[in-house]
């Protein structure tokens, strides 16, 4: 009976130990929990709250390009709207280069670097639309029959965007599809690299219809020439990095696509540029 009674409080002693670890870990759980539900909501939110703003954009794009600037702020504008020109072209760039991608993806999941992309896409360009200041100055106003043409080019060049945006996915452009992904606990499936419809006749579609964005204006004005040049320059720059992105990514696939299928139709910068920009070693005849 003493022998039994010396046991018990033994065995009480192990109880408290043991009820110890159980509200520590069910402390941690919770916690791990609620930090869960967290990341989760605030993926939620930023993953369709990145898709808002590429739809705004994309609504203040279309009129920006179409009728010139959003507010009326005339004034001193040259300096100012070639930088905010330049602003996106360079946001753009940054954001699409490789190392950039594997820096910032130390930090940003995989999940949401294409949703970061859109987003700072968007920021730079609406920082455009509603810094700009417009010029009095035209340089040429088209009326009646052609101003209706050049519209109607106008509108086919969002057409074509579109198009294009679709054959290579608009969801990965926009970061639709590996949010989407995410969002149903999936790996977001791998782009292959499979030219079809126009990427067939050349490299670049997408920047072709950009050009028709930024040059069918019925009427240019002075600071409308200075946006189109500076976008169009970077238009040809993006195309020799997009060049050398796909190279880095893609391989001989890709540089034996390139020496195939010119960068736009009946038009294409000479080979060895091609090569120099793409980082490769061999030059080709023109």
């Amino acid at each position: 009976m003493d022998a039994s009674l010396q046991g018990m409080p033994t065995g009480l002693q192990g109880t408290p130990t043991g009820l110890q670890g159980t509200p520590t870990g069910a402390r941690e759980n919770a916690a791990g929990a609620v930090g869960d539900f967290l990341r989760r909501a605030s993926g939620i939110v930023y993953g369709f709250g990145n898709q808002l703003l590429f739809l705004i954009t994309v609504w203040y794009l279309f009129w920006f390009l179409r009728d010139g600037s959003i507010r009326s702020a005339s004034g001193s504008w040259v300096l100012r709207d070639c930088l905010l020109a330049t602003v996106f072209a360079v946001a753009h760039s940054i954001m699409l280069y490789p190392a950039t991608r594997k820096r910032l993806t130390r930090w940003i999941p995989q999940s949401f670097y294409d949703s970061t992309f859109c987003v700072v896409t968007c920021v730079s360009l609406l920082v455009t639309f509603f810094g700009w200041r417009s010029s009095e100055t035209v340089v040429w106003e088209a009326t009646g029959s052609m101003a209706g043409l050049i519209h109607g080019c106008f509108y086919l060049s969002w057409a074509a965007l579109f198009y294009s945006l679709a054959l290579t996915g608009l969801g990965y452009q926009n970061g639709w599809t590996p949010f989407y992904h995410w969002l149903k606990r999936e790996k977001a499936p791998r782009r292959e690299f499979k030219p079809r419809g126009a990427y067939k006749l050349f490299r670049h579609p997408v920047y072709l219809s950009f050009l028709g964005l930024v040059w069918f204006i019925p009427k240019m004005t002075l600071d409308h020439a200075a946006l189109t040049a500076i976008w169009t320059a970077y238009i040809f720059i993006g195309s020799a990095i997009k060049d050398r992105r796909l190279t880095h990514y893609i391989g001989d696939a890709y540089r034996q696509y390139s020496a195939r299928v010119p960068g736009y139709p009946l038009f294409d910068v000479p080979r060895r540029v091609w090569a120099r920009v793409a980082g490769r070693g061999e030059t080709t005849a023109d």
